[in-house]
């Protein structure tokens, strides 16, 4: 048994003392937020590590989703997936949007181009994917029927920090692409998030939004809100930026390790890369069959009884909470591929400080059943 507690994620925390030169240098500064030096230097580095040519950081990923929505003013319906944090549909909700749900590929978990098309309405204006635990989304197919329908794509892509396909970056695809920066994600800023802008038009009217709409001092273009990041963020940002290529190393250590010691385990099906030239294993997500001895909330109780908590992440669908499962697209017949998945996922510990004797333990429980 786990002497201290192992969960899903943790955040990365580099040593106090490095932090400390960036805090004299925000003192020295006098300077606290309202896109100050600390801000515009993680914007650049950001996008010379990413390879996108504009980043407009966050507070946090939801603030940036509900930006991202007013920035392309869209409207009417947002098809998007019931399979994902409940961030994806609430930014829809909050800007007088009505989300229509659509079934996932059963294979990547992400949202099924298919069933996206099928789910088109009059009053779809765009469609708003997510990278499913980091896993690419078919961009291809998705920009393919947004082009062939006129609709916007803004991909939540939470997840997707570093993750890059044949071609670059994966944030690269949309009109628009959401980070977040919250303290379990791969890259974080304790609270934080990012949009991914296409060209420099579209960066200065996001900052604006995030900056309650003002131009000038006395001049406020849109009801914006305020979304700025601030000062203290951008340097733990900075300092995290140092350390993250290490990180992202582990993480795939920790992903073979998983791969290695639970192949073949009868009941254990394990969620296979989506063909990401690089991934960024920023979740293990497995799935417990039938024909393994104990069901999904079993194996997880038995986790629990030894001091691993791992997480059955997404469970319920979105489309299961109340304000959402009144919706014609919400009803579970409609989406039968993630309402089977979100009854076998379960998510198990995968960090950058989590210990090889921990991981071991993990497997050892899971195939002792």
């Amino acid at each position: 048994m786990s002497e201290k507690p192992v969960y899903v994620t943790q955040p990365f925390l580099p040593a106090l003392e490095d932090f400390v030169p960036y805090l004299e240098k925000i003192w020295d500064n006098k300077i606290l937020t309202n896109g100050g030096p600390m801000h515009q230097q993680l914007e650049q580095a950001l996008c010379e590590y990413l390879g996108v040519e504009h980043v407009a950081l966050f507070n946090n990923g939801t603030i940036a989703l509900l930006t991202a929505l007013q920035a392309l003013r869209v409207t009417g319906e947002v098809i998007t997936t019931p399979y994902s944090f409940v961030a994806t549909a609430h930014s829809l909700l909050w800007n007088g949007i009505k989300p229509v749900f659509a079934d996932i590929d059963p294979r990547t978990l992400n949202l099924d181009p298919e069933k996206i098309e099928a789910a088109i309405t009059p009053q779809t204006t765009a469609i708003m994917p997510v990278h499913c635990y980091g896993n690419p989304c078919d961009v291809q197919a998705i920009q393919k029927i947004a082009d062939n329908y006129n609709l916007r794509v803004i991909y939540d892509a939470a997840h997707a920090f570093g993750v890059e396909d044949a071609g670059g970056s994966i944030l690269r695809h949309g009109d628009l692409s959401v980070l977040s920066f919250h303290a379990t994600k791969v890259f974080n800023t304790f609270e934080g998030g990012a949009i991914i802008c296409p060209d420099a038009k579209t960066k200065k009217r996001i900052d604006q939004l995030k900056n309650f709409g003002f131009v000038d001092e006395v001049t406020v273009v849109a009801p914006g809100i305020n979304g700025k990041m601030s000062e203290i963020n951008a340097a733990f940002g900075l300092l995290q930026l140092q350390h993250i290529d290490t990180a992202m190393h582990r993480r795939r250590s920790i992903d073979l390790q998983y791969r290695q010691g639970l192949a073949g385990v009868t009941g254990i099906r394990l969620v296979e890369d989506a063909g990401q030239r690089v991934a960024n294993h920023s979740y293990f997500p497995l799935l417990v069959e039938s024909d393994y001895p104990l069901g999904r909330d079993e194996l997880y109780e038995k986790l629990k009884a030894n001091n691993i908590f791992s997480r059955r992440y997404f469970y319920p669908l979105i489309s299961d909470f109340p304000m959402y499962r009144g919706m014609k697209s919400a009803h579970r017949e409609n989406l039968p591929v993630a309402a089977k998945i979100s009854e076998k996922v379960l998510c198990l510990p995968i960090y950058p400080m989590l210990e090889d004797s921990s991981v071991q333990e993990i497997i050892s429980i899971i195939k002792a059943v």
